[in-house]
């Protein structure tokens, strides 16, 4: 009976928060309506800016104000349950009921519920306030954001991080003692805290802190360089994509479609300047043949991306038939004496790039508790191959014929290659399961997979408690005359797409582009540069690629566990891009002899600041573009795709072209534009900087 009234108190409580919530999320909405009347006032040209900024600002203080007491209340309130459920618990000590005990811990994991939905209320204010100030920018051309930021030392909601602490150390004691009735003897304070069995509502909580507070660990760090969409499931207790489309050989065989690729990427790049002398061109002929590679990838990232709305197994067999002819021509080419077969080879190599499946796969099919690990998956997948294709090509050192067809250090890459898609071809073709699709949600979200949209569809139901339909949709498809286009909907055409972008967004993929375009500088010429300087044969080359390759783990590692906890992806970010800064400024042959030793230290720079600025430029994007933009063909993971694509095209395409002043210019030829465009890349950095705090 006791424990029905409480139950009753807590509706009431809840009823009580609900309606109390309700009205400040509703007061934090009607502040949409005064951005219009001051764009109209703007407009009229009857406006004061610093009496706007000033109003604006007061606004949004008073409102941001009126919600952190709204949480330093309910977190009071909160505290006040777990009270009393300690003083029951004290009466229930000695006492052997198994079902007051019961109830008792389902009285805790309630409290721990109530706590989620209220951060999730929080999250939800967070991002509305940060749309405002977005909105504000575009309606009035004013650099608002900028003003308000910078005005207020942290983020708006710093304080709520107080006292969240002792809730969740509260829960899990008490979680744990009624755990210890049951016949465990271990006391919580006697273990080590990555022991302790935690219940699932302390994970619960600790994920939604953990997003609210943009703190991250190396799982998600290295997680969010695949730019694929995350299940918030910090607001909900269910999952909600079917088991049954998830089969793990199925994501096995995408990893190593993943693997393989980069393999088949970087495995010519130390041989491909031998090559082309080989076949009667310049050595620095080898940035036509690497990026060859990648300007049909522009093409093939595009039609994959579509195709994935509606299968999977079909682009993926695609894929590994043009990626094993590819290999083939590529391996053929010698014996034919063919720089023309050579590129056409690399050329369907280039159409076979399925990594726009390969992200599609983990972010539909792929149930929310494993999506962050598959992520991560991933992006380790494509960093080993980076590192092992390099090394692979410094293990084919030989030279002899079979038949008619010449096996040397040239050739053989290609022939591995195929022989490794053939492989996976027949794998490929007996153990991948194709995912259902559902009927009619393709044409709901013009692109977008079942599972996907049916997340989508159902996000209403994802935000429960005090978020539950709240807050009206704010979203970038707001049109200028108020009326909202659908925030379900993604981007249906390049146009549309483009339209979604604002200056941080665009910003990020500049940054993009630039660190790529480094990295490409850097990679595609080393054989060239380290044997004209330093006398470097085939086998060191890859040994120095491998090592540049294998870095990426383990500084990701760092960052992810330490670095990303200490300072905020901005900094980050503008750090990293001074270091890539200085690593190219150190690469230049300025005078006197080009060591060895240097070119090794600026290149380490380089490529290590690079894949830090690579983690956290991924990250800072997928939390300022459009929402619309994390689903659909024409998708953020896509856009990101193509900016790095492009980057590489341009870079092996500066290599070829500073090949005409010769080998002894080519090094400081490549170089400079790297710098420009780094040093553009900071300038625009600066410019967005205080629109990146959220």
């Amino acid at each position: 009976m006791q424990m029905t009234a409480t139950k009753m108190e807590r509706r009431m409580e809840i009823a009580k928060l609900k309606c109390t919530s309700c009205q400040l999320l509703l007061q934090l909405h009607a502040i949409k309506g005064r951005v219009k009347e001051y764009s109209e006032q703007t407009e009229g040209g009857n406006h004061d800016r610093r009496r706007v900024l000033k109003e604006f600002s007061k606004l949004l203080d008073d409102e941001i104000e009126k919600i952190v007491l709204f949480m330093i209340e309910q977190q009071g309130m909160i505290a006040a349950r777990l009270e009393d459920l300690g003083k029951k618990k004290a009466i229930l000590q000695d006492l052997p009921l198994l079902q007051e005990i019961s109830e008792l811990r389902e009285a805790y994991r309630e409290v721990g519920l109530d706590l989620v939905k209220l951060l999730k209320f929080v999250d939800i204010n967070a991002n509305a306030v940060r749309k405002i100030l977005k909105k504000f920018d575009e309606r009035l051309g004013y650099k608002f954001t900028n003003y308000y930021v910078s005005s207020r030392s942290n983020h708006p909601y710093s304080q709520l991080q107080q006292g969240i602490g002792a809730v969740v150390g509260a829960l899990s004691r008490n979680l744990s003692d009624i755990e210890e009735r049951e016949g465990s003897y271990l006391n919580i304070y006697d273990q080590h805290s990555l022991v302790i069995p935690k219940d699932p509502i302390i994970d619960l909580i600790k994920a939604t802190v953990d997003k609210l507070t943009n703190s991250t660990n190396f799982l998600r760090f290295l997680g969010q360089h695949a730019l694929i969409a995350q299940e918030d499931t910090a607001g909900s207790e269910v999952e909600h994509i079917e088991e049954d489309k998830y089969h793990f050989i199925s994501l096995v065989l995408n990893l190593a479609n993943t693997f393989l690729y980069m393999v088949n990427t970087y495995i010519i790049v130390p041989t491909a300047d031998d090559y082309a002398t080989s076949l009667g061109a310049a050595a620095t002929v080898c940035g036509v043949i690497i990026g060859s590679m990648a300007v049909a990838q522009i093409f093939s990232s595009v039609y994959f991306s579509a195709w994935s709305n509606r299968s999977y197994f079909r682009p993926l067999l695609f894929s590994s038939v043009v990626l094993l002819l590819g290999n083939v021509m590529y391996a053929l080419a010698y014996d034919l004496d063919s720089l023309a077969i050579l590129l056409i080879g690399r050329l369907l190599c280039g159409l076979g790039s399925a990594r726009a499946v390969n992200r599609r796969y983990i972010s539909d099919c792929v149930p929310p508790r494993i999506r962050m690990q598959a992520s991560a998956a991933f992006v380790s997948a494509s960093a080993l191959g980076m590192a092992c294709g390099p090394a692979l090509a410094g293990l084919l050192q030989t030279n002899f014929e079979v038949h008619a067809l010449t096996i040397n250090q040239d050739t053989l890459p290609g022939w591995v290659m195929a022989f490794g898609w053939l492989a996976y071809l027949i794998w490929l073709w007996i153990s991948f399961r194709e995912p259902a699709l559902g009927p009619g949600v393709e044409s709901f979200h013009e692109g977008s997979s079942t599972s996907s949209s049916t997340r989508y569809l159902e996000q209403g139901t994802l935000e429960q408690g005090l978020a539950e339909q709240l807050l009206l949709p704010y979203d970038d498809g707001q049109t200028g005359d108020g009326e909202k286009a659908s925030t379900l909907r993604p981007a249906s055409s390049a146009v549309s797409a483009y339209r979604l972008l604002t200056p941080s967004v665009k910003v990020q993929l500049l940054i993009y582009f630039m660190l790529k375009y480094a990295m490409e500088i850097l990679l595609s010429e080393s054989s060239v540069v380290t044997s004209y300087y330093f006398g470097w044969n085939t086998s060191t080359v890859a040994v120095f690629l491998a090592v540049l390759g294998l870095t990426v783990l383990p500084v990701n590692a760092i960052v992810g566990t330490y670095i990303s906890n200490m300072f905020e992806d901005r900094q980050i970010l503008l750090a990293s891009e001074v270091v890539l800064l200085l690593g190219v400024v150190l690469s230049f042959r300025v005078t006197g002899t080009y060591t060895a030793a240097q070119y090794v230290c600026s290149a380490l720079l380089t490529f290590v600041s690079a894949e830090v600025l690579e983690g956290v430029n991924l990250s800072l994007l997928s939390q300022v573009m459009s929402s619309r933009l994390s689903r659909g063909t024409y998708n953020g993971g896509l856009l990101s795709t193509e900016a790095g694509t492009l980057a590489r095209v341009a870079a092996d395409g500066t290599i070829t072209l500073a090949g005409f002043l010769g080998r002894g210019a080519l090094l400081n030829a490549t170089l400079l534009p790297s710098l420009l465009i780094c040093l553009a890349s900071i300038a625009a950095t600066m410019s967005t900087y205080n629109s990146l705090f959220y």
